[in-house]
C-alpha cells in the first residue's frame, strides 16, 4: 500500500455504529454505542491473556503534519491504561496498513519496539499499582521505545469522574502539546537527534490495557498553522 490517500482533516462524533466504518481493530477489542458515546473495551479476561488482552483501535484516514487532535474521555472501570498513537505509519516509508510489515494483534512490544515508528501518549496509567500510586502522563517515541516526556496526570481514578474531560492533543512538526480541560499537561520537542527523525504525516489510534472501559466522544482533527518546521 502506497501513500496516496488524502490527507485531511475529520470529524465524528461517536454517537453511532458508522464510526466503524472509519476505525479498525487490531487485538481482541471492541465497541459499543452507551448514552451518545463510544465504549470500548477488551473482549477477552484480562487475567487468562495477560498483556495480549490488550487492542489497539486505529483510524483508517492518514493525517498530515501540523494537527490539533480532540477528544472527550471518560473512564468508567479500572484498572487500566488509555493511550493515544499519533504520526504513527511502517518502517521505510511504508504505510502502516502495508501487508509486508509484521502482523499486529494489540500486544504492545508489536507497537513500539518492531517495524513501526509512531509517538504515543499515555494519558490515564492506572493499570499496575506503581503506577497508581504516582499518577503521569508519558510521551514515548518509537521504534525503541524511548520516553521522551513525562507530566504529572491530573485525571481521577474512574469513581471519581464525574463527568468526560476534553483532551486537546497538538502535534507541530517537532512540537508536542498535550491538554486537558484547557489546563497544560505537557510539552515536548523534538531535536531530531537523540530518538531519530522527527516524526511527521501519519495515523492516529487508541489503545487501552485490559480490563479498562472508557467512553469517547468528540473526536476531531483539525489542520493548524505550523508551529515550526
Amino acid at each position: 500500500m502506497t501513500h496516496s490517500q488524502e490527507l485531511v482533516t475529520y470529524d465524528h462524533d461517536f454517537s453511532d455504529n458508522s464510526v466503524f466504518d472509519d476505525w479498525i481493530f487490531e487485538g481482541p477489542g471492541k465497541g459499543t454505542i452507551e448514552s451518545g458515546r463510544l465504549v470500548l473495551e477488551s473482549t477477552v479476561d484480562a487475567e487468562a491473556y495477560e498483556d495480549h488482552a490488550h487492542w489497539v483501535l486505529w483510524c483508517k484516514q492518514r493525517f498530515s503534519d501540523h494537527i490539533k487532535i480532540e477528544w472527550t474521555f471518560l473512564p468508567l472501570e479500572e484498572p487500566g491504561l488509555c493511550m493515544i498513537f499519533f504520526s504513527a505509519d511502517g518502517k521505510d516509508q511504508l504505510d502502516l496498513f502495508d501487508s509486508s510489515l509484521s502482523k499486529r494483534t494489540g500486544y504492545y512490544p508489536q507497537y513500539h519496539s518492531s517495524d513501526i515508528h509512531a509517538l504515543h501518549l499515555s494519558y490515564f496509567r492506572h493499570r499496575h499499582p506503581e503506577e497508581r500510586h504516582f499518577r503521569t502522563c508519558n510521551l514515548r517515541k518509537s521504534a525503541g521505545f524511548h520516553l521522551c516526556k513525562t507530566a504529572a496526570d491530573p485525571l481521577p481514578p474512574a469513581k471519581d469522574a464525574l463527568e468526560p474531560y476534553r483532551m486537546k492533543l497538538i502535534k507541530s512538526g517537532k512540537k508536542v502539546s498535550f491538554s486537558i480541560n484547557d489546563f497544560p499537561v505537557l510539552d515536548w520537542e523534538d531535536d531530531g537527534k537523540e530518538y531519530g527523525p522527527t516524526l511527521k504525516e501519519g495515523y492516529i489510534g487508541f489503545r487501552q490495557m485490559a480490563p479498562m472501559r472508557a467512553a469517547y466522544s468528540d473526536f476531531s482533527v483539525t489542520s493548524i498553522s505550523p508551529r515550526d518546521t
